[in-house]
């Protein structure tokens, strides 16, 4: 990529991948504890160096697919060399801290004014410590004793590195998600920061969806919930992440310009637990017809269809049966849904807790999986699909796989 250029073009799931966005896992996961696992989204605490190896492998195994790998940090810190975009992104990560104390706030600010680029890209995925400031104000307010277990001023993105989540591409546009937690939301502003900065060289001016940004109205939309199908159709899931609400206005704004030719989203209701966060734990697409699913979860779905009504009106209609919504959608006789574990529902049970289900296609009837999903993925060959593994021991500790930990920016057509 040359400075300053970003293309984008993502008309399905399972083109070949030509570029992806990534973040490797760094100091954001170092001030992990037990306490705040639960407020930072972790099951457990990963051992940092060895989920930096296998997210290494990862990249590694993209870009032997023939897929360019960028870095969120890197772009970030490009992004961070203009003055206006340094100050208003240092005003909005103080500000929307939960800081009240006018001192603690001038030292953030001045403290982040001092660094270069990298080291405050570093910092605003990283957090910022109460002791990385007491020693610069020589003043400990009363929330530094009364909440001195809880040890950040700015908590860290420990979640980042699923990538998939705060932004989606779809056609030549690109949507800026609005995240459901409070552990997540500074991730859009930094996203936005980056896309801004690289917008006069991105096709959102020519792109009849463009870049969309807070047009949800404060209702949760994840990219995990995001597929693109084809060229006219979306999947998006109604989770505990993504609302009904901004999934209307989703396709408010996708099916309103046509120009880009999405006709239709085929919205899916998953139970609304963590277990099934997102759509794409529990169902991907790894070919034109075949699509793997957990088999715990597919009798509970429910399916709807979005089309564009009269009068600026969306038509919604409740569909038929997964399968059925999905073959009338993708003018296919049939589809093939692959149940992870060979259907087996305790062999699926164990492996969908290690995100199975969770595939990241780089070609047709090609994905990548973790290795330790072995029933899995015995059944993806089985079908014909040619699986790419990748260790993921660290990596799955924040409950995610290959697909969320990655941004799809460019596919071929």
């Amino acid at each position: 990529m040359k400075k300053d250029e970003l293309a984008i073009q993502i008309f399905s799931e399972i083109e070949p991948l030509k570029s992806v966005l990534l973040h490797r896992p760094g100091r954001e996961l170092e001030t992990l504890t037990p306490r705040y696992l639960d407020s930072m989204l972790f099951e457990d605490i990963p051992f940092l160096e060895n989920m930096q190896i296998e997210h290494d492998k990862f990249a590694e195994t993209l870009t032997k697919a023939g897929c360019e790998v960028l870095y969120f940090e890197k772009l970030l810190s490009d992004a961070l060399v203009s003055p206006d975009v340094r100050d208003h992104v240092i005003t909005e990560a103080v500000e929307s801290s939960s800081v009240k104390d006018q001192r603690i706030k001038s030292a953030i600010k001045e403290l982040f004014q001092d660094l270069d680029t990298d080291e405050l890209a570093s910092y605003l995925i990283g957090g910022i410590q109460k002791t990385d400031i007491a020693p610069h104000t020589g003043v400990k307010d009363l929330s530094f004793f009364i909440r001195d277990e809880y040890p950040y001023y700015i908590a860290p993105l420990p979640n980042l590195y699923f990538t998939r989540d705060p932004g989606t591409a779809i056609g030549h546009g690109f949507s800026i998600n609005e995240m459901n937690t409070s552990a997540r939301k500074r991730e859009t502003l930094l996203l936005s920061v980056i896309l801004r900065s690289l917008k006069t060289s991105m096709p959102f001016e020519g792109s009849p969806i463009g870049l969309l940004e807070h047009y949800t109205d404060g209702s949760s939309i994840e990219g995990g919930d995001i597929l693109i199908l084809d060229r006219h159709t979306l999947a998006v899931g109604c989770s505990a992440r993504s609302e009904s609400w901004a999934i209307e206005r989703l396709a408010e704004q996708v099916l309103s310009v046509g120009t880009d030719g999405f006709t239709k989203l085929i919205v899916i209701q998953i139970p609304f637990t963590r277990a099934y966060m997102h759509l794409d734990t529990v169902f991907t697409m790894v070919d034109y017809d075949k699509f793997t699913i957990y088999p715990g979860v597919e009798r509970r779905l429910k399916v709807f269809t979005i089309e564009k009504g009269g009068n600026g009106t969306l038509r919604v209609e409740q569909g038929e049966s997964l399968s059925i919504s999905l073959a009338r959608a993708l003018k296919l006789p049939t589809v093939d849904l692959i149940q992870t574990g060979g259907g087996d529902s305790i062999t699926a049970a164990r492996e969908q807790w290690n995100d199975s289900t969770n595939t990241l296609a780089v070609a047709p009837g090609k994905v990548v999986t973790y290795r330790r999903n072995v029933v899995s993925n015995e059944t993806l060959t089985s079908h014909g699909i040619e699986v790419l593994t990748i260790d993921g021991s660290e990596l799955v500790r924040g409950r995610g796989g290959p697909r969320c930990m990655s941004m799809p920016l460019f596919r071929s057509l």
